[in-house]
């Protein structure tokens, strides 16, 4: 059994959140937010957001996303990643311009991902049986 579409949107997603990882550096370093402080210019905070819900989503999606890979299909955990992925990206780019145009890419990957996990918990309770 390979995993091959899965693997790709599991390395998109890391490289996903190393560019928020990459921003907040860039914007700690930009308006001069002295490390461990995680407040200062609006901008900067933002980009800490972004980065800080980006790792919680992740502590949901990525495992849910391998468990449907592995109990349903490669194909439809990677489409369900993609749509999630494309829906954190929306989300990224929306948060850091203005908090509240956040929310179409919010909402987007955070129903995939109740979906993602909905059907992992399902897929794997009916392999039990």
């Amino acid at each position: 059994m390979t995993f091959t579409l899965t693997t790709a949107v599991t390395l998109a997603t890391i490289f996903l959140y190393s560019l928020t990882i990459f921003l907040t550096g860039w914007a700690r370093g930009k308006y001069k937010i002295q490390a461990p402080a995680i407040a200062g210019h609006p901008i900067f905070e933002r980009c800490y957001r972004v980065q800080m819900n980006t790792i919680e989503a992740l502590i949901v999606f990525l495992p849910s996303l391998w468990v449907v890979a592995f109990y349903i299909s490669d194909r439809v955990a990677a489409a369900a990643g993609l749509i999630w992925l494309i829906g954190r990206i929306i989300y990224t780019i929306g948060y850091i311009k203005a908090p509240n145009k956040r929310a179409i890419g919010a909402a987007l990957s955070m129903l995939t991902q109740f979906a993602l996990l909905l059907t992992a918990i399902i897929s794997f309770g009916l392999s039990l049986i």
